[in-house]
């Protein structure tokens, strides 16, 4: 059962939200909050698998509290979607760069809602991958790379290989059919470089493979379906 707590100050989008999900007979709600304080705390006390958190929320917003829960290793396990009303939001990247799995929009289709959560639950992928990566490239742009750290430098080849098509928005089993191996071993190989790499999941390498001038925001846009 897939657990889920809803932050929003919103009434009305927990309520929509939470009566979507609850429909499904492998994901429960199991707690609200109406500001990024709340949430918190209800992460700390109820351990939920995703938090859906909206990121402009009074008092404590939905960045900082993305940011908390990153930090907190009790919660190692919490994967934090991020809602918001634009597709292009500046405040989404510094969230991804924060901690968050992922975004996604308010106005999402039920099915897509539904999908993005069980994919966030598994860690498998980033959610939204085509709109995801035109943000990060959108602002990765902006951001001044650092020289690549120690810990890159502890990748294999093959290691930075999938590192690379983790960053392109492709899933374990889009790796392994792109390298000819065989899925399991390449959700192990992505495993690895996050744990050498001190990531919560992929959504941080793709931010690290930017920020370490590993991929270019141009390089990726150019590869975006339809552009």
């Amino acid at each position: 059962m897939i657990k889920v707590l809803l932050a929003d100050d919103q009434r009305l989008v927990r309520a929509g939200f939470g009566s979507i999900l609850d429909d499904e007979e492998d994901i429960t709600v199991v707690g609200e909050a109406a500001d990024g304080e709340r949430a918190l705390a209800a992460c700390r006390e109820l351990r939920p698998d995703v938090v859906l958190m909206d990121i402009r929320m009074p008092g404590m917003d939905g960045l900082e509290a993305a940011r908390l829960i990153a930090r907190d290793r009790r919660l190692d396990d919490v994967r934090v979607v991020i809602l918001t009303t634009f597709d292009l939001d500046e405040y989404v990247y510094g969230a991804l760069r924060a901690g968050a799995s992922g975004f996604l929009l308010k106005d999402t289709e039920p099915e897509e809602l539904i999908h993005a959560v069980r994919v966030a639950a598994r860690g498998d992928a980033l959610i939204t991958p085509s709109v995801t990566r035109r943000l990060i490239a959108e602002f990765a742009g902006r951001v001044t790379a650092p020289a690549p750290g120690p810990r890159l430098n502890a990748l294999t080849e093959r290691e930075r290989e999938v590192m690379l098509l983790v960053a392109a928005g492709l899933s374990n089993d889009e790796i392994a059919a792109k390298l000819v191996l065989s899925p399991a071993t390449a959700k192990t190989h992505v495993s690895r470089i996050m744990s050498k790499l001190d990531v919560r999941d992929r959504s941080q390498l793709v931010v690290m493979a930017y920020e370490s001038a590993m991929v270019s925001p141009r390089w990726m846009s150019e590869r975006q379906p339809g552009r």
